[in-house]
C-alpha cells in the first residue's frame, strides 16, 4: 500500500485504541468524537488510494464517502452510521452543544457505534486490498 494510505490507517488504528479506553472510563462524547475521527481518517486512505490529490480538509463523512467513490458501494447500515456520527464532529467540539449530545451518547449505543466503526474500518481495509 501507499505511504499516504497507510497514514490514514494507522491513524485510524490508533485512534480505535483510545475509544477503548475512552468507553472503559465513561467517556462517551469523546468516544463518539473519536469515532467520526476514525470514519474520516478511512475515507481519507480510500481517497489517497484512488487519486494523487491532496485529501481535502472536510470532515463531512457523507462528502467524503461520495469524494472516494464509496457512497454507492455502502450498505443501508454504513449509510446510517456515517449520518450518526456527523454531528459528533463539530457538536462534540462546541460547548452549547456538548451537553445535549452528550445526553444522547449512552454507554450502550456509544459501544454499539464503536463496534460498527471498527467494522467499517475493515471494511475499508478490505476494500483497499482489492
Amino acid at each position: 500500500m501507499l505511504d499516504k494510505v497507510e497514514y490514514w490507517l494507522e491513524l485510524a488504528d490508533d485512534d480505535m485504541n483510545a475509544v477503548n479506553s475512552l468507553l472503559k472510563g465513561g467517556n462517551y462524547l469523546q468516544a463518539g468524537f473519536f469515532c467520526h475521527l476514525i470514519t474520516e481518517k478511512a475515507l481519507k486512505a480510500v481517497i489517497s488510494h484512488s487519486t494523487d490529490e491532496i485529501v481535502p480538509k472536510v470532515h463531512d463523512l457523507i462528502k467524503l464517502a461520495k469524494r472516494s467513490g464509496v457512497y454507492d458501494e455502502l450498505s443501508e447500515e454504513q449509510r446510517i452510521l456515517l449520518e450518526e456520527l456527523d454531528p459528533l464532529n463539530i457538536e462534540a467540539r462546541y460547548p452549547e452543544y456538548k451537553k445535549r449530545i452528550a445526553k444522547t451518547l449512552t454507554k450502550e449505543k456509544t459501544e454499539r457505534i464503536y463496534n460498527e466503526t471498527g467494522e467499517f474500518l475493515c471494511w475499508i481495509k478490505k476494500r483497499l486490498e482489492r
